[in-house]
């Protein structure tokens, strides 16, 4: 009996030990993990990422077209106002120019009288001269032909000794007259003016015609027309108004396509490449993105107020003319972007002698994942090797207290 009683009590000792033991455990584990610092915590998304250049540009036509004045005068006619849809050729701003068609009457008859002289001068003078010259020229050489002839006559008297040889030389001195007049005709029919005379003469043609070409220019410049379909955005002048020369008179665009210029501070400017996607926004159209690619990257860097930036370009639809010259839009340029890779935020990077590392969540107890990166932007950045999709990983701790490998938490 005595014997049996004690391996009764020897059975009832062990499974007591064993359920002590068991509680001393998950009293150690349970006081452990009380002892974890609380961490903010982030899962690894396979998701796409994006590297961006956020700023600010300004909207320009493609096609612009710009009438100054050309003269000092009065606006004569209005036709149009700021906002109207006009067709090529249409007449939209009327000058007065009655100076201009009396300015160029002037510049005609002087080109007129220019084309006169220099025909002139060609031709060896105006038509009289001309027909004066010639009859000289006829006449000359019936003389120089006599004078031929009475030579040989007396020449031949001279033989038979019926004339004295003064007679005979003063026959050949009449010829001799007689050649010198004909040859002086002739010249004066072929080359009656110097090469300094055509000069100064084809000169004051040259200048007459300038004359009359800017006096033409101005006569059309006075009659304002549209040069291609458009849409009338700057209308400055009144009808009745007076403007100086040179001042504006309008602006014409074809709005169907704009240009948006951005401008991109000087550190960004390495990132950027032709064909790179961009996001048009305008705060007076609130939701309203207009998509675009880079059409042309900065090749110089300039001072634009206090920043130092690069201009980058872009061709915009713009069919229902929302976008206007002139304002400033905010521009989003897609310098790179992954779609399908795995992301994490950017502070749960951290590095370590030129390593990036993150801390992964095992259990209730940090573990060091060293990891290979790529594309980042200011809030995310890309893993492409050290992780798998939906682990979890620590950011920070909850109190400041700092954390690494080995650390325990608690959720």
């Amino acid at each position: 009996m005595p014997l049996n009683g004690n391996s009764s009590g020897r059975r009832w000792w062990i499974p007591a030990l064993a359920i002590i033991a068991a509680v001393i455990v998950l009293a150690a584990f349970v006081s452990r993990r009380d002892d974890g610092i609380r961490v903010r915590t982030a899962v690894v998304e396979q998701t796409a990422i994006r590297s961006v250049v956020s700023t600010n540009g300004k909207i320009e036509p493609v096609n612009n077209f710009e009438a100054h004045s050309p003269v000092s005068t009065s606006v004569q006619r209005v036709l149009v106002k700021e906002g109207d849809a006009v067709k090529a050729g249409q007449l939209l701003v009327v000058l007065d120019d009655s100076e201009a068609r009396a300015q160029a009457a002037r510049a005609q008859a002087q080109l007129t009288g220019a084309q006169a002289d220099l025909n002139a001068s060609e031709h060896g003078g105006n038509q009289e001269e001309v027909l004066n010259v010639e009859a000289q020229l006829v006449k000359a050489r019936t003389d120089r032909d006599s004078a031929q002839r009475n030579l040989d006559a007396l020449k031949q008297l001279e033989k038979q000794g019926a004339a004295s040889a003064g007679e005979v030389l003063e026959a050949q001195n009449a010829l001799a007259r007689a050649d010198a007049q004909l040859n002086f005709l002739k010249q004066k029919q072929t080359k009656r003016y110097s090469n300094q005379e055509l000069d100064r003469v084809k000169a004051q043609r040259t200048e007459a015609q300038a004359t009359y070409d800017a006096a033409q220019n101005v006569l059309a410049k006075s009659n304002v027309r549209a040069p291609f379909d458009g849409i009338v955005y700057s209308l400055p002048v009144k009808q009745g108004s007076f403007v100086a020369a040179g001042d504006l008179l309008l602006q014409l665009a074809d709005l169907r396509k704009v240009v948006v210029r951005a401008f991109v501070d000087e550190p960004d400017v390495g990132r950027l490449a032709p064909g790179n996607p961009i996001e048009v926004t305008w705060d007076a159209v609130p939701g309203r993105i207009w998509r675009s690619r880079v059409t042309a990257v900065p090749s110089t860097v300039r001072l634009r107020g206090s920043r130092n930036v690069g201009e980058t370009t872009s061709i915009v639809d713009n069919t229902d003319l929302k976008l206007l010259p002139n304002i400033n839009v905010g521009v989003t340029i897609v310098a790179a972007e992954h779609d399908s890779v795995l992301v994490v935020p950017r502070e749960a990077v951290r590095m370590e002698d030129g390593r990036p590392y993150v801390l992964q969540i095992a259990g209730h107890e940090l573990k060091r994942r060293n990891v290979e990166t790529s594309l980042a932007n200011l809030t995310q950045i890309e893993v492409k090797s050290g992780l798998a999709a939906k682990d979890l990983i620590a950011i920070s701790s909850l109190n400041g207290k700092p954390i690494g490998e080995g650390t325990l938490v608690k959720f």
